[in-house]
């Protein structure tokens, strides 16, 4: 259910990251066919994805958005109303000037790119005016970052585990106490309509 809370922090929201694994294509598939054209936000998207595999995901996205889609490279600029997706094969972060970089530093829970690393750059960056979304997946990844998204003032969702293919990504992260809520895919998908 979506409340007052949830609502104003995601007004506030200048980015909106989301991380999955295993699991967690179909409902990043429906996420960026609902966004608003006017979302006003820059949306990240952190997937893993097997090293060296050629994928369409990209133009799958970029055929089903009313956004701007890109894969991020080393030094874009963040801009609002574009949806970035991580490359395989490196870690995306986020520096201060809000621009992306690209490091091939060694896989973070045998990923790269990695959810943490993204995430806890954009802790850095954003704080408070940031939402994130943790989805399915079958490892860790990801709950740590969101612990530091959520200490940073970030507001932190994950995916009900009970509607998660893969329920250990989103569980680790209630867990560990990340998450500031636990919501259903229908109020996820409600929410980035907003």
């Amino acid at each position: 259910m979506l409340n007052q809370d949830i609502l104003q922090r995601w007004h506030r929201s200048e980015v909106v990251l989301i991380g999955g694994s295993a699991g967690s294509f179909k409902p990043i598939f429906r996420a960026v066919k609902g966004f608003a054209e006017g979302l006003n936000k820059s949306v990240i998207i952190v997937i893993h994805r097997k090293k060296n595999f050629f994928s369409e995901i990209e133009k799958l996205f970029a055929e089903n958005t009313r956004m701007s889609m890109r894969e991020v490279a080393d030094k874009d600029v963040i801009r609002k109303n574009t949806i970035y997706i991580a490359p395989p094969n490196y870690h995306t972060l986020i520096e201060a000037e809000r621009i992306f970089s690209l490091d091939v530093s060694e896989p973070v829970w045998y990923s790269k790119p990695s959810i943490d690393v993204t995430f806890e750059s954009a802790a850095e960056v954003y704080g408070q005016n940031c939402t994130a979304i943790l989805l399915s997946g079958a490892n860790q990844d990801g709950a740590e970052g969101m612990l530091k998204l959520k200490q940073a003032g970030a507001l932190t969702i994950v995916q009900d585990p009970d509607e998660a293919d893969m329920s250990e990504m989103p569980l680790s992260a209630i867990h560990l106490g990340a998450a500031h809520y636990v919501l259903s895919n229908n109020d996820i998908f409600e929410l980035l309509k907003q």
